[in-house]
């Protein structure tokens, strides 16, 4: 059993990102959806990222961008990893594989038909992030679904050999609770916030019980030995 992925998103300032970088996440996330209340220009994104200098995994998020949007913000924002939340298609997203080089993520919106979803973008996608559904809204609504429905998700992504990570409503009080069902990993951003900023102690209380699950997972490894 692998330690998850922790994802900080909704990065939308200098010390947001300074705070999430001086963590222990594996991943830094920015949302590139102009309209929505944590999108930032990418100009500003790169401009703290060659300031802060983040070790970490850079993430963007957009909603059913062209390839001419995705090059605006690669001219600025040096992403490792292009996350896809909107309602794009397989073509599309093995059109940005292409044309990019760069892994794509795509967001699934939990549902009674989620696995089936998943299992359309099989070969296309190196990743999967399962979310709330809220219509008109894509991601940190703070709002969780059913946890339950985790270890379908995980099974799902396994079997393409890809990772799942949950997001939607999850915090350092809940944590321990959905990493109990085994995801690849868990993506935050209203759960690390105070007043719309990013928390620093919020973030370090989460990343302390994701310390704890990790020792957990390697002591029932021990075990087993």
């Amino acid at each position: 059993m692998r330690e998850p992925l922790v994802k900080l998103c909704g990065n939308r300032s200098k010390q947001d990102l300074a705070y999430s970088a001086d963590s222990q996440a594996t991943h830094l996330g920015f949302i590139f959806v102009p309209g929505t209340k944590r999108y930032v220009r990418p100009e500003r994104a790169g401009r703290w990222i060659n300031e802060v200098n983040p070790d970490q995994t850079l993430v963007g998020v957009f909603v059913e961008p062209t390839i001419e949007e995705l090059e605006i913000v690669l001219h600025y924002v040096p992403l490792d990893i292009i996350q896809l939340h909107g309602n794009e298609t397989v073509s599309e997203v093995l059109q940005i594989k292409e044309h990019f080089s760069l892994p794509v993520w795509k967001v699934i919106h939990h549902a009674d038909f989620g696995v089936d979803y998943m299992h359309l973008f099989k070969g296309a996608v190196d990743g999967f992030v399962v979310d709330s559904k809220v219509k008109g809204v894509y991601g940190g609504t703070g709002v969780q679904f059913d946890w339950e429905a985790v270890p379908a998700y995980r099974k799902e992504a396994e079997r393409q050999g890809v990772p799942c990570l949950i997001a939607g409503g999850i915090t350092a009080e809940n944590a321990g609770e959905v990493l109990s069902y085994y995801p690849g990993g868990i993506d935050l951003s209203s759960g690390t916030e105070t007043e719309n900023k990013k928390d620093r102690n919020k973030i370090q209380a989460l990343m302390r019980e994701v310390a704890n699950y990790g020792a957990s997972i390697s002591g029932s490894k021990r075990a087993v030995r």
